[in-house]
This record gives C-alpha cells, sequence and structure tokens, in this order.
C-alpha cells in the first residue's frame, strides 16, 4: 500500500481554483474516476474539484481502490472522461497493469489516464512515458488544487476532441458506407445516420437530431413526412407525428418552416429545409445547449448545403432504381403474358428469390442484383413460336427441345454486358432449368456447380408456378406444393434451400399473400 508523506498535497490555500460558470447545467456530467487505494485521497481529490466545470458540464466521480477494480469499472462504464491513477495499489505496478488493460484488452483509447505516484523512483517518468499510453504523470505532493484543477480540464478537452474525432470516423465510415448502397432506402438512411453523427461530432453539439425527407411542402400532409434518421431523444421515431408525440412544440417548429426552404437559427435549435431539383425534399434538425457563434451558423450553412447536393443524387439513384425495377417487371410480365398468363409471377419470383438469398447469407448487393435479374429469367421465350409456347397438351419431343431452347436464348440476350444485375440476368435464364441431380437442362449442370443464382430461381420458379393457374393446369394446393417441394430436395432442388424455404414458410405465404393475383 502506498501512503504519500503528507495528507494537504492537494490543499493549497493560496491557489483557488478558476471560478465556475454562473450557468450550471443539467447536462450529463463528465465522469472521472479516482483509483487510488487510500480513501483520504477520493476524499481530497473531490474536495479539490468541488466547483469543476468544463463546457458547463461538472464532474462526477468514480471510485475504484484496487487496480482490477478500476478496469471492471472501465468496462462498465465506456463514457469515463479521464482516470487518476494511482501506480502502487494491490501490488507495486498494479496501476501500471490497470492501464495496460484499460488500453490493450478493453480497448479504450479515448479515456485520458494521468498517472499519479507518491513514489516517483519505483515508477520513472521517461520509463513510463514511453512504455505505456497515459497522458499525464505527475507526483502527488506536485498536484496542488490549483495543478490538479488544470490537469483534469486538459485531459477533459482532450476527451472532449477524441470523441469528437471518434464520432466524425463513424460518421464518414457511414456516409461512404452508403456510397456503396446508393440504391433503394437503405442507402438513404445510411447516409442520413452519417449525417448527423459528422455534424454533432463537428460542432460539439447534443445527440438530439433528425433528418426528415418529404415529398413536398405540404405542412398538412404529415403522413408523406418521413424521418430517414433519428438520434438522442428522437431514436425511434418515425415520422413527423412521432416527433410531435415527442416533443409537439419541435414538430411545430418544424411544420412552420416547410413551406420556406432555407436556414433557420433559434434558441436552441437549427433547422435546414431542403428543396432538391430532383422534387425530393430533405429537413435538417439539430439542437444545442450552446449559443449559436458566428463561426456555428457558418459552418452548419455550409456543410448543410453540401449534404443537400449528396443527398439529391442519393434521391436521383433511388428513383433510377426504382425505374429500372418497374421496367424489368415489365418486360418479364410482357413475356408471361405472350405465353397467356398473366398475374403478378414474375413479381413473386423475384421475392422468393431475394428472400432465399438473404436466408443463405448472400451479400445485400448480391440480393438486390437477383431481386432485379429474377423476373427476367424466362426472357428467352420471347424467340419460342406461338404454337409452342402456348400448347395446352403435352409436347412432342421435338417441341419440347425447341422450348427448352429458352433456357440459352436468353442467356445470349445478356451476354456481353458488364452491369451486374445484366450479369446476373445472364446467370439466371441460363440455369434456373438445371437440377440437382444433373437431369436438368441446358448443360446438365450438378449440385454446386449450378450457380447459386440459379438453383434459387429454380425452386422460386416452380414453388410459384405450381401453386398458378397455367394453360395446360390448375394450381395446386399449398400442401402438395410443399409435398412435391420435399420430395424434389436433392433430386431437382438443392436441399439446403427446400430446408430454409419449409423453415421460413410463413414468410414465403407472406410474399405469395401480397403478391396474389387478381381473383376473376
Amino acid at each position: 500500500m502506498e501512503t504519500a508523506d503528507r495528507r494537504d498535497w492537494l490543499i493549497d490555500d493560496d491557489a483557488k481554483p478558476p471560478e465556475a460558470s454562473p450557468l450550471r447545467s443539467d447536462r450529463k456530467p463528465w465522469q472521472v474516476l479516482i483509483a487510488d487505494d487510500d480513501r483520504e485521497v477520493h476524499m481530497v481529490t473531490e474536495l479539490a474539484l468541488r466547483d469543476f466545470e468544463f463546457d458547463g458540464r461538472p464532474l462526477e466521480f468514480l471510485h475504484a481502490y484496487s487496480g482490477r477494480e478500476a478496469v471492471e469499472i472501465i468496462r462498465e462504464h465506456t463514457d469515463v472522461a479521464a482516470i487518476l491513477m494511482d501506480v502502487v495499489m494491490e501490488s507495486e505496478h498494479a496501476g501500471l497493469d490497470a492501464v495496460h488493460s484499460i488500453r490493450r484488452q478493453l480497448g479504450n483509447r479515448l479515456c485520458r489516464i494521468i498517472l499519479r505516484t507518491g513514489h516517483p523512483g519505483q515508477a520513472p517518468e521517461n520509463e513510463i512515458i514511453s512504455r505505456y499510453d497515459i497522458d499525464d504523470y505527475r507526483e502527488k505532493t506536485e498536484l496542488s488544487s490549483k495543478k490538479l484543477y488544470t490537469s483534469i480540464y486538459v485531459a477533459i478537452r482532450s476527451y472532449r476532441d477524441a470523441r469528437a474525432l471518434e464520432r466524425n470516423r463513424r460518421g464518414l465510415e457511414k456516409v461512404i458506407g452508403a456510397t456503396t448502397h446508393l440504391l433503394g432506402k437503405r442507402g438513404i438512411a445510411e447516409f442520413s445516420e452519417g449525417v448527423l453523427e459528422q455534424i454533432a461530432a463537428l460542432l460539439h453539439l447534443t445527440d438530439n437530431a433528425f433528418v426528415l425527407r418529404t415529398h413536398g411542402f405540404v405542412s398538412t400532409d404529415i403522413d408523406a413526412q418521413m424521418v430517414a434518421a433519428a438520434a438522442g431523444r428522437f431514436a425511434g421515431a418515425g415520422s413527423l407525428q412521432d416527433i410531435a408525440s415527442i416533443d409537439p412544440g419541435v414538430a411545430q417548429t418544424v411544420r412552420n418552416r416547410l413551406n420556406n426552404p432555407g436556414t433557420t437559427f433559434g434558441d436552441g435549435w437549427f433547422v435546414h429545409c431542403i428543396e432538391s431539383p430532383s422534387a425530393r425534399h430533405m429537413v435538417l434538425y439539430l439542437e444545442s445547449d450552446q449559443p449559436w457563434s458566428t463561426v456555428d451558423r457558418r459552418v452548419l450553412e455550409l456543410f448543410s448545403n453540401n449534404v443537400s447536393i449528396a443527398m439529391d443524387n442519393l434521391f436521383l439513384n433511388e428513383q433510377l432504381a426504382s425505374t429500372q425495377r418497374e421496367i424489368v417487371l415489365m418486360l418479364g410480365e410482357a413475356i408471361e403474358m405472350r405465353s397467356l398468363e398473366s398475374g403478378k409471377h414474375v413479381q413473386r419470383v423475384a421475392e422468393y428469390a431475394a428472400c432465399l438469398a438473404e436466408l443463405c447469407g448472400l451479400d445485400s448487393m448480391d440480393v438486390h442484383n437477383l431481386r432485379m435479374a429474377a423476373p427476367l429469367h424466362d426472357v428467352g421465350k420471347i424467340a419460342i413460336e406461338d404454337v409452342i409456347l402456348n400448347k395446352p397438351g403435352r409436347h412432342t419431343a421435338e417441341e419440347a427441345a425447341r422450348m427448352r431452347e429458352h433456357a440459352s436464348i436468353g442467356a445470349k440476350l445478356f451476354e456481353g454486358h458488364d452491369l451486374p444485375v445484366l450479369d446476373t440476368a445472364r446467370i439466371v435464364a441460363a440455369e434456373h432449368h438445371e437440377n440437382w441431380d444433373g437431369s436438368g437442362y441446358p448443360l446438365g449442370k450438378a449440385g454446386e456447380d449450378i450457380h447459386i443464382f440459379g438453383r434459387i430461381v429454380a425452386l422460386a420458379d416452380v414453388y410459384d408456378a405450381l401453386g398458378s393457374r397455367r394453360c395446360y393446369k390448375d394450381p395446386w394446393t399449398a400442401e402438395d406444393t410443399i409435398n412435391y417441394v420435399r420430395e424434389q430436395r436433392g433430386r431437382k432442388f438443392d436441399p439446403r434451400l427446400v430446408d430454409l424455404l419449409i423453415e421460413n414458410i410463413d414468410r414465403i405465404v407472406d410474399i405469395g399473400e401480397r403478391l396474389a393475383d387478381a381473383q376473376g
């Protein structure tokens, strides 16, 4: 156990701490951990820092009386700003061992660690600074209350800035991640989350913020105003109506400004309304518990204007993806209609295929490409004669051979294209009639030699076709369809995919019901 020669090393009558701000805040305090086996050290440390404030926030003290206890507290409290760490506690190097565990095992690089020792000879400063990731090294006898105040002030300011950099890094990662998912709502949501995180970190704002995406500045059309991302007290909100249930005043503030695109600063809040060239709209709302400085205002305006350009590109890509999907579905349905079939067969096959792709662990881009390409699995039928294509009875051998050519024809239509969706369509068209046991066509591939896209669409296509009316048959019952799929496990279909379909049949049925053909 370490005992300092003096107990007045923190008491300095001539050195009073700087005056605290007269405006005390109810913001979350900065957490400071005192790790020392001498209880009197805890007491006098708190006494010396009793009036401490930084950025309008006071201190909250946590207490550890051994190195092991300090590590456990840091494990449980991930927002500790600074640690006052004694060197000698339950062992001669307990404090140093705790620093090693906090930095290396827990991976906490953000909290600032001030090492304090009453026996500097046992832990030479030069050696400690070079070997351990600490931020300050002090002898207890040199830490008057004023010097301790200064050390904690510097440590917490450094912690705040380090956290801001880390939040900026995470925000930037989300923004970059969004650029790889430009198609669909997920990209916009990730981008919006990144925007909130970056701007809050940049200006040290609170977490209370949201991004609202709208289809028009119509203040009465609340349902058309959706939350793309939300944080802090607004987390979980999905619409402006949800925001109103959390804080009616904030919702009204946003409503009042929906018809006036531009930037508005209020007392503790900021709203930026964007009317984009793509006729889509975005509202950025932020809160701050500090007055807006001139620099803050300029930074927010520039940032918001730049975000509006990027967001508009995301909206345009979302619109393009939606248009592409509609064209693909129309082409697939046109081919079905030529076969004297109607309904939503190709839409259901697309959704069944996407569902199975997710269940078997394909990445999000593969799932997207397969959903887009699956409706084109029978595109080769465009070259098959009507008399064969629409024959109600059994085909002759020659007719069957001709009918089977649609797989190769469809694959050739997509050859020579580098777009991932079209390459996926080529694979699907070519291999959706290959069988797991090698009895399929056109190449007689077997097992995993058949591309996973072909195996998935083969099962999705047959599953839906059996339950649908065709010119040559009535629809099968759900029970008969499942029995057939189960019988063909390991013959026609990939056994693993059959298992996934049966295990998740409720999801498959929900898709079928949602996209059911019109009756009559």
